[in-house]
């Protein structure tokens, strides 16, 4: 049975020899499950058991290497091969390397050499393997909105809830939180899982348009209403007809076109600047703002009317730094993101990076982050980031620690990153600073590789 640790080689060799030096070359380390076989139509008939790696003779009884490796492929395509040939033909190599294989070793004296740095090579690629498949399925978790919103934290189930309620109607929608959590992606999500999402998804920046140019942005002008009017144009309202608009900063609008938006939501119609004509719309509307409205409204600057029109369904994102291991959850998405852009290769976090990660409190929150990632990937000398290659460089200042609304545990957990990363890891040093157990740590460390983080 294939334990979670153990590494399954298949090694395919009809040579004697050849095979137990194999055989011993592979059993040296004894987290690997070792199975030899003699002929290409054994190690095919065996493939269910599912190999991790395979070391390959090009030249069987029954089967060219070719035609095995070609078998092993269609059957799984993640199984890393390793060729090995009495024969040293660049032609031969070059083509098998192109259907698949991981490398070609002719047998002579540095066979042992090169298969152990073959190996080597081999069990990292692995790893970065079995890293990629265990992000993916978790960011599988069957949630709706699961291919735009990532998160698996409690803050974050709350959010998902009330995802799930805001697509079943057409309820207005008022989305808060810290800049940079993510508010125009869930404008989107909810946009696209409703019986909307065959009509437009209209996006407005209120705090980027002038306020002298706002009204007409939004509702629209009649040829001539103004110099340089010399067509009729459609506004915002109108654009988003059957659909849905998207007023983002929704605290930064003027009073004088607070009590117009007002009008425009209570009758469902807007009039054009410069026209006579009420235009009827049917959109969907949602709102979004770092601001604390409420606030807004007791200081004057947000009409109470108007607060109470938009509230709707609220749904408050919470700040990344109240997540927890979502802060993972996303790095790896970004960077998995951004290497595929830039044809890097599989990439992945060192412990120590996750560490590090872990220990910072994001005050730019999810677009800070991303940032973060793009950097390291960058900055990466390897195929793993490592916590040197993380860099935070926040214009503002970290949240202080006791604003973060976590739990008891949450909190121990983030002390105790802080002070492993301020120490080099140290966890002895850590623990007597702290003055908790070695094996307090230790088991959290073990927790949090057994989830991946």
């Amino acid at each position: 049975m294939k334990t979670k640790t153990n590494t399954r080689i298949f090694v395919v060799e009809d040579d004697p020899m050849y095979q137990r030096m194999v055989k011993y070359i592979m059993e040296m380390n004894p987290d690997h499950e070792v199975h030899v076989f003699s002929s290409g139509k054994e190690c095919i008939r065996q493939l269910h058991l599912q190999p991790d790696i395979i070391s390959l003779d090009y030249t069987l009884p029954d089967m060219s290497g070719e035609e095995v490796l070609q078998e092993i492929k269609k059957y799984n395509e993640e199984i890393l091969v390793l060729i090995l040939s009495g024969q040293q033909d660049i032609r031969t190599a070059v083509q098998l390397l192109r259907e698949g294989s991981y490398d070609y070793i002719t047998k002579d004296e540095e066979t042992k050499d090169r298969m152990l740095n073959a190996l080597s090579q081999l069990k990292k690629r692995l790893l970065l393997q079995k890293e990629v498949a265990h992000l993916k399925s978790q960011l599988n978790t069957k949630y709706e909105f699961s291919n735009s919103i990532i998160g698996n934290s409690k803050p974050m189930q709350r959010v998902f809830q009330l995802l799930e309620k805001a697509v079943k109607t057409n309820i207005t929608i008022s989305v808060t939180g810290e800049t940079g959590t993510g508010k125009e992606v869930i404008a989107n999500a909810i946009h696209y899982n409703s019986s909307r999402k065959k009509g437009p998804l209209v996006a407005v920046n209120m705090s980027a348009i002038p306020k002298e140019l706002l009204e007409s942005e939004l509702f629209g002008y009649e040829k001539g209403a103004f110099t340089g009017a010399n067509t009729r144009k459609k506004g915002q309202f109108e654009l988003a007809n059957k659909g849905t608009l998207f007023l983002d900063e929704i605290a930064e609008m003027d009073m004088n076109i607070q009590a117009k938006l007002l009008r425009a939501i209570q009758e469902r119609e807007v009039m054009r600047v410069g026209g006579e004509q009420a235009v009827k719309f049917d959109a969907r509307i949602i709102t979004a703002t770092h601001k604390e409205l409420a606030e807004e409204v007791r200081q004057g600057n947000f009409r109470e009317d108007l607060y109470y029109r938009l509230l709707g369904l609220n749904i408050e994102l919470p700040p990344l730094r109240d997540r927890g291991n979502d802060i993972i959850l996303l790095a790896q998405h970004f960077l998995l993101e951004f290497a595929k852009q830039n044809q890097m290769g599989k990439m992945a976090f060192s412990k120590s990076a996750k560490s590090k990660l872990l220990g910072y409190s994001f005050p730019g929150n999810v677009r800070e982050l991303k940032a973060i990632i793009d950097l390291a990937a960058v900055m990466a000398s390897g195929e793993y980031i490592e916590a040197d290659d993380i860099q935070f460089n926040s214009i503002r200042k970290e949240a202080g620690f006791l604003t973060q609304e976590l739990t008891m545990e949450e909190y121990k957990k983030r002390i105790i990153h802080f002070f492993l990363e301020k120490h080099q890891k140290d966890v002895l040093l850590v623990a007597k600073k702290l003055d908790i157990g070695k094996s307090t740590i230790y088991r959290m460390l073990k927790e949090e590789e057994a989830v991946g983080v």
